[in-house]
């Protein structure tokens, strides 16, 4: 299994991005997914979670700007960024809780993706 992330690019403060992680490979089911980031000399923070049953949580700094959502039709999670603010500038990591079969389950991490943003 492999996940893939892309999106992510330079934008101005007040401005959107969206990320996109794509899972591969041999996949019985996807349960949780996550977005993380880490910012410069910061360690990695959980940005959104999306469970199976599309309940999410945020970390307070992006409730009302970010919106995690996934379409499991295609393996994939997104994080909708707007009015983004330069504290936001970091490399975003997506995560997924994967079952490759029925009976186990593993944490598999994507490549991250880099999103800079200008003041």
């Amino acid at each position: 299994v492999q996940l893939q992330a892309y999106g992510g690019g330079l934008a101005q403060a007040g401005g959107s991005l969206r990320l996109s992680c794509t899972a591969s490979g041999d996949i019985f089911r996807i349960n949780d997914m996550y977005w993380y980031r880490q910012a410069p000399g910061k360690q990695r923070e959980l940005v959104a979670l999306i469970r199976k049953g599309r309940t999410t949580n945020y970390v307070d700094s992006v409730k009302g700007r970010f919106t995690i959502s996934r379409d499991d039709a295609k393996n994939t999670v997104y994080l909708q960024m707007n009015s983004l603010k330069p504290e936001d500038t970091a490399v975003y990591y997506c995560k997924g809780e994967i079952q490759p079969g029925p009976n186990y389950e593993y944490e598999y991490w994507g490549q991250g993706t880099l999103v800079t943003v200008s003041s």
